[in-house]
């Protein structure tokens, strides 16, 4: 085979097989010689190229690529969204109300009212507080990001999974603007300052007073012109009567004076806690048969040990021994002969079955300005005063931070409350399902009291039991109160137990 018929046989296989001039019908006996000689200057071309491509490194193909490009595919990586969800909360809970949405402004912890979009989060930092009936649920950034946009609003109810918060990953710090926003803030000062100074100063503020004051002069000679003619415009619209009446209906006010007082209303919708208390304690009065009995304790000897030991155990211990730890010693004493004070009913339909337990957990009552918690005291069996005072003080300190938690809630069967210490002198205190009693303690106050035969005045405090009737009967309840007020009258007892 001849090279012609080669370099024809290329040229049937190349792509000049497609070229217009190969298609057409006729061609002249020029072009027709031209096609071996063109199909092999493009065989030769396209050879060259193929080796200059396998011999050319990929650094220079990435180089051919648009810059625009390679910027979107970068920002596209680096700058991905992240949706932030409702965290598992605990297996009682599935939903709660969105409080607000807050952040960290600095690293010293100063935390914002709300959150805006466009604010730059670190990881873990908190962005949101979600306030369920038991606790406060804080929702942390999974990590750095700039906040983009918010999923859901304020007081909307949440359920776990629920998207809340879209974040940029990426980005700078709110505190590298702020600063760099506020740089040129203080360059105007700084600017000003060195004006003083005679060389950039002055030559700044010569040409500013020399331009004003030309104006001045040429602006003095004007108004006078234009004096006589504004002037009976003027006359004309002082005397309209329309804005001087405007104010006179504000003079109406009298209206409101007709009142004895203030009338005003304000309607706070109820937070999930108070109004899961409210739930419960509904629940209780319907659910229990409540009965209440009261007693009269003698808190001469208990407060003279206190007056005794207090200072000793203190440094000792850390701790101040107060009344709870005392009378929830008494209670655990007091239930090896009355157990079914820590028992409780369960079961469908009200109930069927009674659950006797060997551990006793006593729930403690703290007020809060959202309302009453039960944070419990594990195994108060096993503790001693000292050791049930320093759970009690800890549960406390928690309570008035708002950082319980679910477990430091969760069960109890027992409940002592102390609305004496907000000056309460007698009640009866709502049991706390499934629990089957609550002791209720007051205030102490000196009554004169009969003691072997004669008048003294001594330091009194009402005690009262409320239990379900249910599962105790009136001789065991009372048997029960009069045992916590002889441990009380007599704390020497309580070693003996």
């Amino acid at each position: 085979m001849s090279g012609q018929q080669c370099l024809r046989r290329l040229a049937a296989s190349s792509p000049m097989r497609s070229h217009p001039l190969l298609r057409a019908s006729t061609l002249t006996a020029t072009a027709r010689r031209s096609i071996p000689s063109a199909a092999a200057r493009n065989y030769s071309a396209l050879s060259q190229a193929n080796s200059s491509a396998l011999l050319s490194s990929r650094p220079r193909k990435t180089t051919s690529l648009p810059q625009t490009s390679r910027l979107s595919l970068t920002q596209h990586r680096t700058y991905a969204d992240t949706i932030v969800k409702v965290p598992q909360m605990a297996e009682s809970i599935t939903e709660g109300t969105l409080k607000q949405f807050s952040k960290l402004s600095s690293p010293t912890g100063y935390l914002n009212a709300t959150a805006e979009v466009g604010d730059f989060v670190e990881q873990d930092e908190e962005i949101a507080t979600i306030e369920t009936d038991k606790i406060d649920v804080s929702v942390n950034a999974p990590e750095a990001g700039t906040i983009k946009e918010f999923l859901a609003k304020e007081e909307d109810t949440v359920t776990v999974g629920q998207e809340l918060v879209r974040l940029e990953a990426g980005g700078e710090s709110s505190g590298g603007k702020k600063e760099a926003k506020e740089e040129p803030k203080e360059a105007a000062p700084e600017e000003q300052e060195t004006s003083s100074q005679p060389e950039g100063g002055q030559e700044k503020q010569a040409p500013k007073e020399e331009k004003p004051a030309p104006p001045k002069e040429e602006s003095k000679p004007e108004p006078p012109k234009q004096e006589s003619k504004p002037e009976p415009p003027k006359q004309e619209s002082k005397p309209q009567p329309p804005p001087q009446k405007k104010p006179e209906p504000k003079e109406e006010q009298p209206k409101k004076v007709e009142g004895a007082g203030n009338r005003e209303e304000r309607r706070v919708k109820m937070n999930r806690m108070r109004l899961r208390i409210a739930e419960r304690l509904k629940q209780s009065q319907n659910t229990a048969a409540s009965l209440t009995t009261f007693n009269e304790v003698d808190m001469s000897s208990l407060m003279e040990f206190r007056k005794l030991y207090k200072d000793e155990l203190l440094k000792k211990s850390g701790v101040k021994i107060g009344f709870m730890g005392l009378f929830s010693r008494a209670c655990v004493l007091a239930m090896k002969d009355i157990p079914a004070v820590n028992a409780s009913i369960e079961g469908p339909n009200g109930g069927d079955t009674i659950v006797y337990r060997d551990y006793v957990d006593i729930s403690v009552a703290v007020a809060t300005p959202k309302g009453l918690v039960t944070p419990v005291v594990r195994n108060a069996e096993s503790l001693d005063v000292i050791g049930i005072e320093k759970s009690i003080a800890e549960l406390g300190a928690k309570a008035r931070d708002n950082k319980l938690t679910i477990e430091d809630m969760a069960g109890g069967t027992f409940t002592i409350s102390n609305g004496g210490v907000f000056g309460s002198l007698m009640g009866t205190p709502i049991i706390n399902l499934p629990q089957t009693a609550v002791l209720g303690l007051h205030a102490t106050k000196d009554k004169p009291v009969a003691i072997n035969g004669k008048v003294e005045i001594r330091p009194m405090m009402y005690l009262a039991l409320t239990y379900d009737h249910r599962l105790l009967d009136g001789r065991e309840a009372v048997t029960f109160l009069v045992q916590v007020k002889k441990y009380i009258e007599d704390p020497r007892l309580m070693l003996l137990g």
